[in-house]
């Protein structure tokens, strides 16, 4: 199977013309995966498959061109390949494209996460794959996350604990996914929330897809005080609620697995809370669909996870760029 890793234009099977969370005209159909940023089309100018809550999101962040929305589970056949959205788990939206071809089957994972968040439409893959293109942003075996009723009942607690002696709780968390999650999480206490403006606009496709995110409203600084806030950590930098005196953050991210990043970042509380899977379930994934060969995108490093495959008899390999 011929696949191409195309820098920041994305993952190509050429043979097929088909572009995975694809920039660049070399691709008939492209699939987009999720409507983070570094997955959306920056310079289309065709027609895009994705799931409708991807399309919608992708909207209010300012995509312009079209895009044919596809249901989960739903086979198109394109010339001699067959396409299937699979949910992710990754933030609402997100989709694995798994690929059907006399030559085998190939399954792009974008950015996913098992289990899935809850504020997503779960996760499900196919049982069979025989070419599988993964993400490893987490590849160490320091990444294990804990239950999500445990990190649950982190946020909750820093909340609750923070409001009853007096100060402002922050959390620190993308604006897409992240945010909403964290929502999600604290809806359960009934206490009102804030959240940045860039994340407050995407919050209407969580709730028109049932996702429960409690009490909110934007953030208003001469109201946000007492109040629970969501926001970025590069907003805090640039004067996000600077009025408020008294306050604590907790820093939501797989990242904070690392007791550095308290000073780094100047923060109270690390909550290591990922949208994307730890490195034992990575792992556990490639064993249980044995493909013939795995292919490593998106990690700093992919020694290790290459390393426990082998011991696996998995054959792998980095998906390193090239220039199309």
């Amino acid at each position: 199977m011929n696949i191409l890793k195309a820098g920041y234009n994305g993952i190509l099977l050429p043979d097929y013309n088909i572009g995975f969370d694809f920039s660049s005209p070399q691709a008939q159909h492209i699939f987009i995966s999720h409507a983070h940023s570094d997955h959306m089309p920056y310079k289309s100018n065709k027609p895009v498959y994705c799931t409708r809550n991807t399309f919608r999101l992708m909207q209010k962040r300012g995509y312009k061109d079209e895009a044919r929305v596809l249901n989960f589970g739903e086979p198109l056949q394109l010339g001699n390949a067959q396409a299937t959205l699979f949910p992710a788990g990754h933030i609402l939206g997100s989709a694995m494209i798994y690929i059907e071809t006399d030559e085998g089957s190939v399954l792009y994972t974008g950015d996913y996460r098992t289990p899935p968040s809850p504020a997503t439409e779960g996760f499900k893959c196919p049982k069979q794959v025989d070419h599988f293109i993964t993400e490893a942003t987490f590849s160490l075996p320091v990444y294990k996350w804990a239950s999500y009723d445990k990190i649950t009942d982190d946020v909750q607690q820093f909340a609750i604990q923070t409001l009853d002696e007096g100060y402002t709780p922050v959390f620190l968390a993308y604006n897409l996914g992240k945010a909403q999650e964290v929502m999600h999480m604290l809806a359960p206490t009934g206490l009102p929330v804030q959240i940045h403006g860039a994340g407050y606009k995407l919050c209407d496709v969580y709730e028109e897809a049932g996702i429960d995110l409690g009490k909110y409203e934007a953030y208003d600084r001469d109201t946000c005080e007492g109040k629970i806030l969501v926001t970025t950590n590069s907003a805090i930098n640039n004067g996000f609620a600077s009025n408020v005196k008294k306050k604590r953050l907790a820093y939501c991210s797989g990242w904070a697995t690392h007791e550095a990043s308290r000073t780094q970042l100047t923060v109270d509380k690390l909550i290591p809370l990922s949208d994307h899977l730890d490195f034992f379930e990575l792992i556990h994934l490639c064993k249980k669909l044995n493909p013939q060969k795995v292919y490593i995108t998106h990690t700093p490093n992919a020694d290790v996870v290459q390393h426990y495959l082998n011991e696996l008899n998995i054959t792998s390999c980095f998906l390193d760029e090239v220039n199309i």
